[in-house]
């Protein structure tokens, strides 16, 4: 098994541990907020482990299995409706002051009770047009009450009514605006993709080591994108690498296409940028910036659906995939030989998330560095489990249109990856696991995923091996 590297002992990490009701080095923090699958944040990510929420209802939608609902599941995509939400207000009279990003606005909402958000942004004396962020709570369930942008079925209780006065700094400013049309999100499960370039490869500390594999190997820092809108439309993407053509599939494998790519490549990669994000931010005098960017990266691993203990199946992303493979691979409970419960990797990888966050809090940098390469190593492992899974039903089972579309999500997923260790094996993955691909060899497939195991940092107990294919 891979063996995780104890930096401290047991004891400072007990209960997730975390600096008890003080400071974090000066900064001001609650005595505790909601556990995420048994982490304990320091800061508040509630907003943030609400984009499962927007997987759910693309879902939903690719479910339905017509062109409108495609059609919505691509604008949801797009747009969100559950994370970052903000209106966008037309002010009668034009601001008669500055207003700084975070400054307090105050309206009221379409059920008439008091709407609290900030500034979404900086704007200048004499604007018209501002975007106030609507206010989050601490507690998941009720997290915000205004949930538009590209949902279908959306949550207008606690927008702002459609005309009416807000309140800066104990200025009234007359306002109108659309609900149904001016309340949008600034994150989006597209968005993970669409900024990647700039968050991953151009920032000051950049590139980052795995988006670097992913962009060499697809020629492109929105691969991600290019996927799922061209499973979305039935054609074909434009890659360097690693091409796939839609136009032959169904609703059925369109949609494991989508609903499957933008967990395992655009939050999967996030998960990753906020880890890395979270490093940037080590050893400075913000820690709070550090270990907020440190619960997000947790946060977009596990979600808001699966975050109680014992309810991780309910779940859409990576956290969900581990346990549910675990059953498939006999990897599951903490020693990883068993089928069912709790997967190893996420045993391990939230024994880690508390042993970064620790490090963090006392700039421990090097140490936090090392596990964030755990980490990242053990993401990969639900992801390979999923390639084999499929690639074992293609080939001895004879599974058809929706099974080969989840092994070709995975295989694209983990290529990169493979790639960097051995381009021929990596070829052989891609052979086999291709869009379109009817043959499968799942032993070679096999064999090339074990020729690379050691050089990507993993072991072939960490992955298993197939007990159970259904």
């Amino acid at each position: 098994m891979m063996k995780l590297i104890v930096a401290i002992s047991a004891a400072s990490i007990a209960a997730d541990s975390g600096v008890s009701g003080g400071t974090l080095h000066g900064h001001r923090r609650r005595l505790s907020y909601e556990k995420v699958a048994g982490y304990s944040p320091l800061t508040q990510v509630t907003d943030h482990c609400a984009i499962d929420l927007d997987q759910k209802a693309i879902e939903e939608q690719i479910g339905i299995q017509t062109e409108e609902s495609f059609d919505n599941a691509r604008r949801i995509y797009n747009e969100g409706g559950h994370s970052d939400s903000y209106a966008e207000l037309t002010l009668t009279n034009p601001l008669d002051m500055s207003l700084r990003k975070g400054e307090p606005i105050i309206g009221i909402s379409n059920a008439g009770g008091e709407v609290y958000g900030s500034a979404y942004a900086s704007y200048e004396m004499g604007s018209t047009v501002i975007r106030l962020k609507y206010a989050t709570t601490d507690v998941q369930e009720s997290y915000v009450s205004c949930q538009v942008g590209g949902l279908i079925e959306t949550n207008l209780e606690g927008c702002l009514v459609a005309t009416g006065d807000i309140n800066i700094g104990g200025s009234a400013y007359s306002y109108s605006y659309d609900p149904e049309v001016n309340n949008n999100n600034g994150r989006t499960l597209a968005g993970f993709s669409l900024s990647a370039k700039q968050k991953m490869m151009d920032c000051e500390s950049c590139p980052y080591k795995d988006f670097a594999m992913f962009y060499e190997y697809y020629g492109t820092a929105l691969y991600a994108d290019d996927w799922i809108n061209s499973a979305l439309k039935g054609s074909t993407t434009s890659l360097s690498n690693g091409n796939a053509d839609f136009s032959n599939y169904s609703f059925i494998g369109k949609g494991e296409f989508i609903k499957k790519a933008t967990v395992s490549m655009n939050v999967f990669m996030y998960v990753i940028y906020h880890f890395e994000g979270a490093l940037d931010d080590c050893g400075s005098d913000i820690i709070e910036d550090s270990v907020h960017s440190w619960d997000i990266g947790v946060c977009l691993y596990v979600g808001s659906l699966g975050a109680e203990i014992g309810t991780a199946w309910n779940g859409k992303l990576i956290h969900a995939l581990a346990d549910k493979r675990c059953v498939n691979f006999k990897t599951c409970g903490p020693d990883g030989n068993e089928l069912d419960g709790p997967s190893k990797v996420n045993s391990d990888v939230m024994t880690l998330f508390a042993l970064g966050k620790f490090q963090l809090q006392n700039g421990n940098c090097s140490a936090a560095r090392d596990v964030v390469e755990q980490i990242t190593r053990l993401m990969y492992v639900p992801l390979i489990q999923g390639v084999l899974r499929y690639a074992y039903r293609a080939d001895v089972l004879g599974e058809g249109e929706k099974g080969g579309a989840a092994g070709a999500v995975f295989a694209a997923s983990v290529l990169p990856l493979i790639h960097a260790a051995n381009p021929d094996d990596a070829m052989v993955i891609y052979n086999n696991m291709r869009v379109g691909q009817s043959l499968v060899d799942s032993g070679a497939v096999k064999v090339s995923f074990e020729n690379v195991y050691e050089s990507i940092g993993i072991s072939c107990s960490d992955v298993g091996g197939l007990w159970d294919w259904a």
